[in-house]
């Protein structure tokens, strides 16, 4: 395991709060290419060419070129895409977004597109539809011709992360017997959706500029954390990214609790000397602490300066005041320069579990990732 490097102060009370200065991290530099370049996404029939007509075979393909050229600019074009790579059982979990786009159909009314991807973007399918036929399902439908155009088994789960379709993906899920999980953890959507905005929604023809989102993410009021989430001690921490990647390796062979992200595929490079800046918890009974942490889907950790706390966010629109500290002139300037290390960072920071801010082990690890909201 890496060593955690602590700064100087811990809370050292059951009430979880801070009281002491907390040292300023080292800045990062993180270079983040949001235009990624995903797979060729257009399938093509299969061609029947003799064996012995060459030219005929260098003009179906120069063809298929021009067509594939032509469907690839085409804003209106929808997408079915399956990496020939990839084995097809081995995609369980989905992302899914439904919502409408800023664009208008011939009646006037908003666009509604289904976007499904994979973690790895090896599975991307998108398709449009008419406002008036958005409902559970609709949607299950969907879900059916995804697996059977694609070769693909249901998926075991399912991420969104918008909560006003909650209903709606729910029941759908519930009815093929898949998993909804709400979550803001859907990172390669997210990107995803941002890249679709410049390459695709901006250049339909029915695009309205100005357009807010129909359906935006909840930002609630933080709530007060239940018992069972109640760490004893806490410490802003920071790790080499190296060390970061060997504990999120740790996370399989040493079977504790946690998640990380595949930076390289998110388009984040980072070098393995950057300092990635941490908050670490401290429990007497931090097993059972990480394990009850693993199922929230935890996506990010903010600190909140005007309220002196530690904002917990997790799920779709769960946040808690996740601990609290004295507001002085030092530690609001401390909090503050831990966020700024986080931004320096892209939004990249970590929330380790241990028995002991002293100790070189972690019972859970959670690499997050914090992003703007999409702009659909």
């Amino acid at each position: 395991m890496a060593t955690l490097s602590f700064n100087t102060t811990r809370i050292r009370t059951p009430t979880f709060k801070y009281s002491n200065p907390i040292s300023k991290f080292t800045s990062c530099t993180i270079s983040s290419n949001k235009k990624r370049n995903h797979p060729k996404l257009i399938h093509f029939r299969t061609c029947s060419v003799s064996e012995s007509s060459v030219s005929t075979e260098k003009e179906e393909e120069e063809e298929k070129e021009e067509v594939f050229e032509d469907e690839e600019d085409d804003p209106t074009a929808e997408m079915s895409y399956l990496d020939p790579e990839t084995d097809p059982e081995s995609i369980s979990e989905w992302e899914l977004d439904f919502c409408s786009r800023p664009i208008l159909d011939i009646r006037g009314k908003k666009v509604w597109e289904l976007l499904v991807c994979d973690n790895s973007l090896s599975l991307q399918y998108t398709k449009y539809f008419p406002n008036n036929v958005i409902n559970s399902i609709t949607l299950k439908d969907a879900i059916v011709t995804i697996s059977d155009e694609l070769g693909l088994p249901l998926p075991e789960k399912i991420r969104f992360f918008r909560s006003q379709m909650q209903t709606i993906i729910t029941k759908a899920c519930k009815e093929l017997g898949t998993k909804p999980v709400p979550s803001k953890r859907c990172l390669s959507l997210l990107l995803w959706l941002e890249e679709r905005y410049e390459t695709v929604y901006m250049r339909h023809p029915g695009f309205q500029k100005g357009f807010k989102p129909l359906l935006a993410l909840d930002n609630p009021f933080p709530m007060e954390l239940p018992e069972n989430l109640f760490g004893e001690k806490w410490a802003f921490v920071q790790l080499p990214y190296s060390a970061v990647q060997e504990e999120v390796s740790s996370l399989e062979s040493s079977f504790i609790f946690g998640a990380g992200l595949d930076l390289d595929l998110l388009g984040i490079e980072i070098d393995d000397k950057t300092l990635i800046p941490g908050l670490s918890v401290a429990s007497s009974r931090a097993t059972a602490l990480a394990a009850w942490m693993n199922g929230l889907e935890v996506c990010s950790v903010e600190a909140d300066t005007a309220r002196a706390c530690l904002i917990l966010a997790a799920g779709i629109s769960t946040r808690y005041v996740y601990a609290t500290y004295n507001k002085t002139p030092v530690t609001t300037t401390e909090a503050e320069a831990w966020e700024e290390a986080k931004k320096s960072c892209g939004g990249l920071h970590f929330l380790a579990i241990q028995d002991d801010l002293d100790s070189e082990d972690c019972v859970g690890f959670w690499l997050l990732l914090d992003l703007p909201s999409p702009p659909v």
